[in-house]
């Protein structure tokens, strides 16, 4: 059987490093730099109260993840982590979260969301935004 998926820590034998984190380096964050930039200039105009610092809000995976340089990005992050009550207790349970995450795109899409707090409507499957299990930089969706 062939891999199907890529590995982030899969070794390279590259100048640009030793991994897939070493050989992006900072490229990623510097284009997400420059597409919120553009965001901004797009937004001068009618903007009259001072504009909101950019957010990204992040579904990916951790290891994915990993490959944004957050010393150089200039955007606040908002995690976004999945809960399942197993015996009245919350926790992530991997193959579930992966799905939730994919599911959240699909309603923020079709939705068209514009502004963050706007995904605490998110329900689908049974998943509802808590507030006791959220702080500033992680929400928790969970569901029973």
């Amino acid at each position: 059987m062939q891999p199907y998926r890529l590995e982030m820590g899969t070794k390279l034998a590259t100048a640009k490093g030793k991994n897939l984190y070493e050989f992006w380096g900072s490229q990623i964050s510097t284009q997400l730099n420059a597409d919120f930039d553009a965001q901004l200039i797009d937004q001068i105009e009618p903007c009259i109260e001072p504009c909101i610092e950019p957010c990204l809000v992040n579904l990916a995976s951790q290891e994915y993840f990993k490959s944004i340089d957050r010393k150089t990005l200039k955007a606040k992050v908002l995690n976004i982590a999945f809960k399942e009550n197993k015996s009245g207790v919350y926790k992530v349970i991997g193959i579930h979260a992966k799905r939730a995450r994919g599911l959240m795109v699909d309603f923020a899409i079709r939705h068209r969301i514009q502004n963050i707090e706007q995904l605490k409507s998110f329900d689908t499957e049974g998943y509802r935004f808590s507030q006791a299990e959220s702080s500033a930089d992680t929400w928790v969706f969970c569901r029973d």
